[in-house]
């Protein structure tokens, strides 16, 4: 049985998805093919931001807490300092 978890994106500013750098563009670049490859692996579920891009979101479904947190520590635009990051542990109520 699997845990889930649900992974909270940060990005540094306000302006950031019309105000970023070629470094800061790449990285997130990155941290798409990383959470696409996840998502192919079944790990995570779903993954998007809201509109106004405040924060993004990841629901993953892992094994333990220690791997979520693997997870997170290894995104490379957390690794690269453009995103934080929070793990929150997620109680699914009602999923398709």
């Amino acid at each position: 049985m699997s845990e889930k978890y649900l992974l909270m994106y940060y990005p540094p500013r306000k302006d950031f998805t019309t105000n970023h750098t070629t470094e800061e563009s790449d990285a997130v670049g990155r941290h798409f093919k990383y959470l696409k490859d996840l998502h192919e692996k079944k790990v995570v579920l779903m993954a998007g931001r809201i509109e106004d891009a405040r924060f993004g979101i990841a629901l993953l479904s892992v094994k333990n807490e220690k791997q979520a947190k693997e997870i997170m520590d290894n995104d490379p635009a957390v690794v690269s300092g453009v995103f934080k990051a929070e793990l929150l542990p997620f109680m699914v109520a009602l999923m398709r």
